[in-house]
């Protein structure tokens, strides 16, 4: 039936009463629940996880000089959220491209010297728009992204930096200005060549002449080969060096010892695997002689004396060379770090006069004959002095000096790098010959190694006061804290195997570098207090370098300690692991870096390092190693080979080792992220991208990059990005694709750490 408005029946206005009071009463309890759970809420967001609430945010801009360096590594193409159907399959070197070029590994020299270009920029500040000129930091003018060098070139770039600074008056200290003047005499190459071969001349008449220019004082065997290398670190028949026992270093003890080894010959050696004896390669003898007759020749010698002298000086290097052997058969043979009192070891070589020698090695310590060395091939040593021996029979009475002829070439290839130019390019043409295809070293690079020989100490100590402070020791302590919750959630195959792990990890103290990098600026005006160098001599300036190498090999004999603090990988000395300061220089660390960048990719590095110092006894004791890195690899091979696949073609050991510690590494530093974001809930970012953006593309850059061990990887390590975002809501976006159909489980080979 249907009613007109006139036939409606009206509303009884008493029952409409009654239901609009209600209607107020419900209203008025809604308002208030609404207010009290607005209220709840916004205490809720006061107090809640800073990290959950703004690690997908947008981050301000960074905007120190070194950002602006920064930011030329990075650009959408690194973002995984931008292209996630093709992020993983993005290969190292094709900025970005799906398609698989080959690996690209970064050897030697990193050419990062690219110009720069400036573009206009808006900056919102404040509500305030202004104009910026800043750097283009997306792409070099080729259109591919800068890269991180590797970790020694970065490291040895930022010594020229702080080798080439202006000098800042009175804060510039004495130590500091005597190595910024040795780096400028180095670099001044016309210097060396108005001197021409002078210099060396004038030492060898110092050093008594040698027979080869008739003018020979026959001096003594034994004294010459001290005072090479007391004073010079030249070891002409054994190298010398100071080191600890691996054996004891497992017991816990840092004592250092006198090291001897095989000398480092100018020539190819053979080695017979069945007769188990080395010879010279034969095909590098001529270009060996010739070069010897070309020294001969800068020096001045007549070509009439060339015959006899370069004759004589290969036949002993190659008669020395018989008794060499790789260190594989070393080490299969047991003749590594064989312990020998200096009495005893006289007593098996007895042409070396060892105490005398080792005493002007390692002046002024009171070296005596029962002190322990350590010796790498005593066949060796015993055939060189059995060889000695005959040598200074055969050709006493001859006058040629064969013996000392081949302790001043071994001096004359010390000295080379102070030399004209012309005994530099002889000796790079030796190595071309002799199959050397690396390009050649440039002169700020040779320059910037030497400088680091003597002066290690102080410029170990300059970087850590401009790079390293309390910033570093904060991300070092973060990332071990991570490791060591990383490994508490692993699957021991045993309680005791644990317990010795966990323990091990416990009792290891991490610090940056050593003792000596604490040295105030008066002690290390002292150290290097007696160096006096000039303003325009590299010669005698060099000389000076050789005496500094001398003092910290007795340094490091005698405190049993050295500056590591240049060296680019931690290492275990005793209870410490040492993370050198060394690592911590840009692109890959800077104190006003986003944190999220300095732990994106030094936190990464330092991680993957500290697992590959633990990893043998990590990898054999637990079960998650290889079921997590099978698990990655399944699931790459179904993404790229579909799901379909009947079998899953297994890894090698070392693979499957590399997956799960890239892994890791990644899971560790993203998780020592965050307890620096917990503590300081303010970060900035580069490129506009958000915190976990930017510590994800830092990862992937650094490993792409940098990173020693990515050779050993079955796939890129985007992918790992790719495992780790497997999570719903882990990451800002999920890596879906448009068009294209993949099936990412929820939670794929997941550690519980990061929940």
């Amino acid at each position: 039936m249907v009613t007109t408005p006139e036939e409606q029946p009206r509303p009884n206005p008493v029952g409409c009463n009654k239901y609009r009071r209600l209607l107020l009463v419900v209203i008025s309890i809604a308002l208030f629940a609404a207010v009290l759970g607005l209220g709840v809420y916004s205490h809720l967001q006061k107090t809640a996880d800073p990290w959950t609430s703004k690690w997908k945010s947008a981050a301000p801009p960074c905007l120190s000089p070194a950002c602006f360096r920064a930011s030329e590594h990075f650009s959408v193409s690194m973002d995984p959220f931008s292209r996630p159907c093709d992020y993983f399959l993005f290969a190292c070197g094709t900025e970005g491209s799906s398609t698989n070029k080959g690996r690209h590994r970064v050897k030697g020299l990193s050419n990062e010297d690219s110009g720069e270009l400036d573009k206009k920029r808006e900056v919102r500040t404040g509500g305030l728009v202004r104009m910026r000129k800043e750097r283009d930091v997306q792409e070099n003018s080729d259109g591919r992204l800068v890269k991180f060098p590797d970790r020694k070139t970065a490291l040895l770039k930022t010594i020229k930096e702080i080798l080439e600074a202006p000098e800042e008056g009175v804060s510039t200290s004495a130590a500091e200005q005597k190595a910024k003047k040795y780096f400028k005499t180095c670099m001044d190459a016309e210097s060396p060549k108005k001197e021409g071969s002078k210099p060396f001349l004038t030492l060898l008449r110092q050093l008594g002449g040698w027979a080869v220019s008739n003018g020979w004082n026959q001096t003594d065997f034994n004294t010459t080969l001290g005072l090479l290398m007391g004073q010079y670190s030249t070891f002409p028949f054994f190298s010398v060096y100071v080191g600890s026992d691996p054996g004891e270093e497992e017991m816990g003890s840092s004592q250092h010892y006198i090291q001897i080894d095989e000398p480092h010959f100018q020539f190819p050696i053979d080695w017979n695997s069945k007769t188990q004896k080395s010879k010279a390669s034969t095909q590098y003898l001529r270009p060996f002689y010739m070069s010897c007759g070309q020294y001969l020749d800068l020096l001045g010698v007549p070509s009439s004396e060339t015959t006899q002298h370069c004759g004589l000086y290969m036949s002993l290097s190659t008669t020395l060379a018989l008794a060499t052997a790789p260190l594989r058969y070393r080490l299969s043979q047991n003749l590594l770090y064989y312990r020998i009192t200096i009495q005893d070891l006289q007593t098996l070589a007895p042409a070396i006069d060892w105490l005398a020698c080792l005493q002007a090695t390692f002046q002024p310590l009171p070296i005596s004959q029962s002190d322990l060395v350590l010796v790498h091939n005593l066949p060796y040593i015993t055939h060189m002095s059995e060889t000695i021996s005959k040598w200074q029979v055969q050709h006493e009475v001859m006058g040629t000096g064969p013996l000392h002829t081949y302790m001043i070439f071994s001096l004359l290839h010390t000295l080379i790098p102070a030399l004209d130019s012309r005994f530099y390019q002889t000796l790079r043409n030796f190595s071309i010959a002799t199959g050397d295809t690396q390009e050649e070293i440039p002169r700020w690079l040779r320059c910037v190694q030497q400088t680091e020989r003597g002066f290690d100490t102080l410029l170990s100590h300059a970087i850590r006061e401009r790079h390293a402070q309390k910033e570093a020791e904060e991300l070092i302590d973060d990332v071990y804290s991570s490791l060591k919750k990383k490994l508490t959630e692993l699957n021991w195959r045993d309680n005791r195997s644990s317990g010795f792990i966990l323990n091990k990890t416990k009792s290891l103290n991490p610090r940056l570098s050593t003792k000596t990098n604490n040295l105030s600026h008066t002690e290390l005006n002292h150290l290097y207090a007696e160096v006096v160098l000039s303003e325009e001599d590299f010669f005698s300036n060099y000389l000076q370098m050789l005496l500094l190498e001398q003092k910290s090999r007795s340094r490091l004999l005698s405190h049993g300690t050295q500056t590591d603090g240049l060296s680019i990988t931690p290492s275990i000395s005793g209870n410490d692991i040492i993370i050198p300061v060394g690592m911590f220089v840009s692109p890959f660390f800077h104190s006003s870096y986003p944190r999220a960048l300095n732990y994106g990719t030094l936190g990464s590095l330092i991680a993957k390092d500290l697992l590959h110092l633990l990893l043998p006894e990590i990898y054999t004791q637990a079960n998650n190693p290889e079921s997590e890195s099978m698990c990655i690899w399944s699931h790459y091979l179904s993404v790229t080979k579909g799901p379909g696949r009947v079998s899953t073609p297994s890894l090698s050991p070392s693979k499957q080792q590399e997956v799960w510690v890239q892994y890791s590494a990644l899971q560790v530093a993203l998780d020592a992220y965050k307890m620096s974001f917990m503590r300081y809930p303010a970060d900035s970012s580069l490129s506009g991208l958000s915190y976990i953006h930017l510590f994800l593309s830092s990862f992937t850059k650094v490993t792409c990059d940098a990173d020693s061990y990515h050779e050993f990887m079955p796939f890129e390590p985007s992918f790992l990005v790719t495992v780790l975002c497997s999570n719903s809501g882990f990451c800002p976006k999920p890596l879906t694709c448009v068009n294209k159909s993949q099936s990412y489980p929820r939670e794929m080979c997941q550690s519980r750490m990061l929940h």
